[in-house]
């Protein structure tokens, strides 16, 4: 049974996740869920009951996929492990336990290993280049940046279906993502 969201759902990833979600949580029409170490499917059930135009989240349905692609390439795991991570993340999306969040918003990106700032702006942002969105980190209670930032998320194409690409994420090598489209 496939879920989905009634509005738009965000994703906020990074160590001040949990700040950003405070936030976020007085602004009109948001709803924020503190998902972040649940169980995928509960995650996921709870963002498609929300009723908000809005949902901010913590929990990233591509984690493990996100980790095992870095681990790869800084040589600590094997291709199989990045296998494996996708096969579990196709099978979570196809049975409804996961939901594709419409952004991400990736705080502090700059200060994420190098590794890490090619997932997020590279081999995840290629795909949707306007659906991955760098802030940085909330630095008070009532942080207008993160705040104008979630008024004004850009339209953009959707993301493509993650059978799509997910299986192909071997293929994209930090500092290479998106070049050879490009003539470079």
């Amino acid at each position: 049974m496939s879920l989905s969201a009634s509005g738009t759902v965000v994703a906020v990833v990074g160590s001040a996740s949990e700040e950003a979600l405070h936030v976020l949580s007085s602004v009109p029409g948001v709803e924020t869920l503190s998902l972040q170490g649940s169980e995928p499917a509960l995650g996921a059930r709870r963002i498609a009951a929300a009723s908000a135009p809005v949902v901010v989240h913590d929990a990233d349905p591509l984690e493990h996929v996100a980790a095992a692609w870095v681990e790869l390439f800084e040589a600590r795991a094997t291709l199989g492990v990045l296998e494996v991570e996708v096969e579990n993340a196709l099978a979570q999306f196809e049975d409804g336990a996961a939901i594709m969040p419409d952004y991400y918003i990736v705080l502090d990106p700059a200060e994420a290993g190098d590794t890490w700032r090619h997932w997020w702006c590279g081999a995840l942002g290629y795909r949707a280049p306007r659906r991955v969105l760098p802030a940085a980190a909330p630095t008070s209670p009532r942080d207008a940046a993160l705040r104008r930032l979630l008024a004004a998320l850009p339209s953009s194409r959707p993301w493509p279906e993650p059978e799509t690409w997910l299986p192909r994420l071997a293929f994209d090598i930090p500092d290479r993502v998106g070049v050879r489209d490009t003539g470079l």
